[in-house]
């Protein structure tokens, strides 16, 4: 199979259906992209800025902004240094720089998103050996985060250094996680290697997410603790648009985008392109287009964003431009422009190959029988 793939176009074919009329041009979104793929290092590695750090869960962000455009080579180069780095228990540390380990605490979020990033690959490529290749990977890294749910259906967000796993769950986390066993069930439907066990937890992390909120800690002054369940597929409807409107005011900031934390005058961008994502799934694309407007306040000449700005003093902060809100930005104009590859990982719904979506697994009292679905009794 060639390059191009399946279903996926290269060159200015990708890059014209991330544009998106008005506010980002065909060329800027070449820069943007030359800015993320000048950041990546020869191993294949993508951290936040040139001599900075990466975690795996940015730096899969920007591998399928990499991979929207057309960049294929770039992004499995970037799944084949996971791939290289892999502990034996599944996980990858929380930091690395300049290709040492600078946090050994292991993130269950960080951890899962190779899922997502995968099964996006596959549907821009087609490029089923490479898809074998990364299962065993894509296996192992499900099982660790699987090792870490707790009863009530949540994921504890990490393992401390020495192993050790943390009581708390954190709600965006475990929403981020909801979207990756979806987009992990997938690769295993595909691949004929079933797993009851993914749908079981699947399923009652999903209801976790949007029945019980007070198994999480409380971070309710984080925007993403807001929008995530919606990001992360998990809420849908009537109870999603509520959610929204019920903290609009408290998060948006009126032509700057949304902050950071409720109490804080900061807005950033990848915040304010990740919610763009979850109000396009909401059917709110005006709103989406309007946010992601406002974020080019934050690009540089480079084609790459500042991470935030500090509105009550006017003021660019952190002084750093980063791989990963550049890759929020492309992946926001893609579902956008309706680029069938990420509509599906982040809408949950068929995107245009002809496929069923995202698995959503199965909920609480259902089991399997055979190919269909039953419910317990008793």
């Amino acid at each position: 199979m060639s390059r191009r793939g399946a279903h996926g176009g290269t060159g200015r074919e990708s890059l014209e259906l991330l544009a998106l009329d008005g506010v980002l041009t065909v060329d800027q979104i070449a820069r943007t992209v030359d800015g993320i793929a000048s950041v990546q290092r020869p191993d294949g590695s993508i951290p936040w800025f040139v001599g900075g750090h990466l975690d795996p869960w940015d730096h899969t962000e920007a591998a399928m902004a990499l991979d929207l455009a057309g960049r294929h080579d770039l992004a499995e180069r970037a799944y084949r240094w996971l791939a290289s780095r892999q502990n034996p228990d599944g996980s990858w540390y929380a930091a690395y720089t300049d290709g040492l380990v600078t946090d050994h605490n292991k993130e269950a979020n960080f951890t899962a998103y190779l899922a997502v990033g995968l099964w996006h690959h596959h549907l821009l490529t087609g490029d089923e050996e490479f898809l074998v290749r990364m299962w065993p990977h894509l296996k192992s890294a499900t099982q660790f985060i699987l090792d870490l749910q707790a009863p009530g259906g949540e994921i504890r967000w990490k393992r401390e250094a020495d192993g050790t796993p943390v009581n708390d769950a954190l709600l965006t986390g475990s929403s981020s996680m909801y979207q990756a066993l979806r987009c992990a069930l997938a690769v295993a439907d595909h691949l004929g290697e079933p797993q009851p066990d993914w749908e079981l937890a699947t399923g009652r992390l999903g209801h976790a997410v949007v029945a019980h909120p007070e198994r999480f800690l409380d971070k309710n002054r984080y925007s993403m603790d807001w929008y995530y369940p919606v990001l992360g597929t998990a809420l849908r409807g009537e109870a999603a648009e509520a959610r929204i409107a019920e903290h609009w005011d408290t998060f948006v900031v009126p032509g700057l985008g949304a902050r950071c934390v409720s109490d804080r005058p900061w807005v950033t961008g990848a915040e304010s392109c990740e919610l763009a994502i979850a109000l396009w799934a909401l059917g709110q694309s005006d709103r989406a287009v309007e946010i992601v407007s406002w974020m080019q306040r934050l690009r540089h000449e480079d084609g790459l964003y500042w991470t935030g700005y500090v509105f009550e003093d006017d003021a660019i902060w952190p002084e750093e431009r980063t791989a990963w809100t550049a890759g929020a930005m492309i992946l926001a104009t893609a579902v956008l422009g309706g680029e069938p590859a990420t509509t599906t990982v982040f809408g949950g719904e068929d995107g245009g190959y002809g496929e069923t979506g995202l698995p959503i697994g199965l909920a609480p009292g259902e089991v399997r029988c055979g190919s269909e679905l039953c419910v317990e009794s008793g």
